[in-house]
């Protein structure tokens, strides 16, 4: 049994750069894995391991090598997943805009993953790596978070403080005409029947696929406000997870604390880019709370 994913990524920093990215122990420690060990040349080391790396192997079990190198052009490797062999490739290029990368993902596994969906698995590694990736080279630190494949209880977290009061940060999670201005959507939102939706429709492998959360769980006043999200692909075997808004009341209702908490996933790898994504609704929704009168 083969797997093969193709992707395309658009990365925000010219080629050279992004290919130092790749290349750079210390700046793949901060994006990419745990531990990493790396003879950049053709056949070299291209080591990485730890609780970031997908089956978070162990040192004894980092093997990989380099198997095409071509500064700021290609680069690829061997890489053993789950013991199977496997080899990723990234074919680097300008983008359309200045400053930017294209960079095309090639990763063939060759043999069984320990799965029931492997090829959404490694797409959503990949996804979450180029995630971090993308943070990184844009400055964004704080915007970085590894994943933990050790871990049984996966989630995102991630926080803003808002200048404004709990009251004007909970009407734009609630009424649509302010939730569309930072989720980019067509939101419906009926809080007798409890629906609550983004209003995001694409089709994904030739399904229409309604994304985001379709209910209300739980809902308190200006304080929380919980709801359901099922899985993004539209996969019916996957379990729903999870969304949690809390508002906490900072310098006398003055300013708000907003922390946001996805959780319930079944796998490490379903945080997919979720940690980038939700970290830009945020700001988005700071900057619609910011304008209301």
């Amino acid at each position: 049994m083969t797997l093969e994913l193709n992707n395309t990524f658009t990365l925000p920093a010219a080629p050279a750069r992004v290919f130092q990215a790749l290349t750079d122990e210390r700046e793949l420690r901060a994006w990419f894995a745990e531990q990493v060990k790396i003879d950049a040349k053709l056949g070299g080391a291209y080591q990485f391991w730890g609780k970031a790396t997908l089956g978070a192997p162990k040192e004894p079990d980092a093997s990989q090598s380099l198997t095409a190198f071509e500064p700021a052009q290609r680069l690829a490797f061997g890489w053993k997943v789950h013991g199977q062999a496997s080899e990723v490739s990234y074919v680097l290029s300008e983008g359309e805009k200045p400053d930017t990368t294209k960079l095309v993902l090639r990763h063939v596994v060759k043999g069984p993953l320990p799965f029931a969906s492997p090829k959404n698995v490694i797409d959503d590694v990949w996804r979450l790596n180029f995630a971090n990736l993308t943070e990184h080279l844009r400055g964004r630190k704080g915007a970085v978070v590894l994943a933990d494949f050790g871990s049984s209880k996966p989630e995102v977290r991630s926080t803003i403080e808002i200048a404004a009061p709990p009251a004007k940060v909970f009407r734009a999670l609630r009424e649509p005409e302010l939730m569309n201005k930072w989720l980019f959507g067509a939101a419906v939102v009926d809080q007798t029947k409890r629906t609550y939706n983004y209003g995001w429709k694409y089709d994904y492998e030739g399904k229409s696929v309604l994304g985001g959360p379709t209910r209300i769980l739980e809902m308190i006043e200006n304080e929380k406000l919980v709801t359901d999200w099922p899985d993004w692909r539209g996969d019916e075997k996957k379990p729903t997870t999870k969304v949690t808004w809390t508002l906490e009341a900072l310098d006398g209702g003055k300013r708000t604390r907003v922390t946001l908490v996805h959780d319930g996933f079944e796998l490490v790898s379903d945080r997919s880019d979720y940690h980038a994504g939700w970290a830009g609704f945020l700001e988005g929704l700071s900057e619609v709370v910011l304008a209301l009168a």
